[in-house]
């Protein structure tokens, strides 16, 4: 279930209050629980992956990286998405990302059980 959004009102209501009622009652409101065209989860995802690969690395990423924690992307799975994306959408890009997706996982990361986000593998001795 999609909550109620009031950012764009919130933030913008006297600046552009047609913008905001378009963020808040269309984007959010009627788009976003569409949950029987496609889940939040995946809609989360898509976000991401748009935002990530267009170099928006903000507090609307973070915003979305949290939602997605929240609708059932584990670590391992934004781990690999980031990874995943790295290539299609910029290396720089994706760095970035992870450095806000390490501030939203924190309380889920278990350094002995998953690795970290950096940690899995064996070190580079090959220089």
């Amino acid at each position: 279930m999609v909550e109620k959004q009031t950012a764009g009102r919130d933030a913008l209501s006297e600046f552009a209050p047609k913008f905001a009622e378009l963020n808040d009652d269309v984007l959010f409101g009627e788009f976003w629980s569409r949950e029987d065209k496609l889940s939040l989860k995946t809609r989360s995802i898509v976000t991401i992956t748009s935002l990530i690969s267009k170099g928006i690395i903000d507090s609307s990423l973070s915003y979305h990286l949290e939602t997605a924690r929240k609708k059932g992307v584990t670590q391992t799975e934004m781990a690999e998405i980031l990874t995943h994306l790295a290539f299609y959408a910029g290396w720089p890009n994706a760095w970035a990302a992870f450095r806000l997706a390490k501030e939203v996982y924190a309380d889920d990361l278990n350094e002995e059980e998953h690795g970290g986000f950096f940690g899995q593998g064996n070190p580079n001795t090959a220089y």
